[in-house]
């Protein structure tokens, strides 16, 4: 099953990841989509300055939503 994650999408971590110094619940915005699982995510603080980058699995993340799903 294709993931339905895309680039720029702003994702949270679903569990820690302390290799990389983040933890379940950062949030991070999808830089780059290295196949149809895996994406290179963007952390970033108040002032933009990004603060980690990592590889991470579509199942260690949920992306968040800003306006609610229209019903097809």
């Amino acid at each position: 099953m294709a993931s339905s994650i895309r680039l720029l999408d702003v994702v949270a971590l679903t569990e820690d990841m302390p290799q990389f110094g983040l933890w379940r619940g950062q949030v991070g915005t999808v830089v780059e989509s290295l196949d149809q699982e895996t994406f290179e995510v963007e952390f970033a603080d108040d002032n933009g300055r990004t603060y980690a980058q990592a590889p991470l699995r579509a199942s260690q993340l949920i992306v968040l939503r800003y306006r609610p799903r229209v019903a097809a």
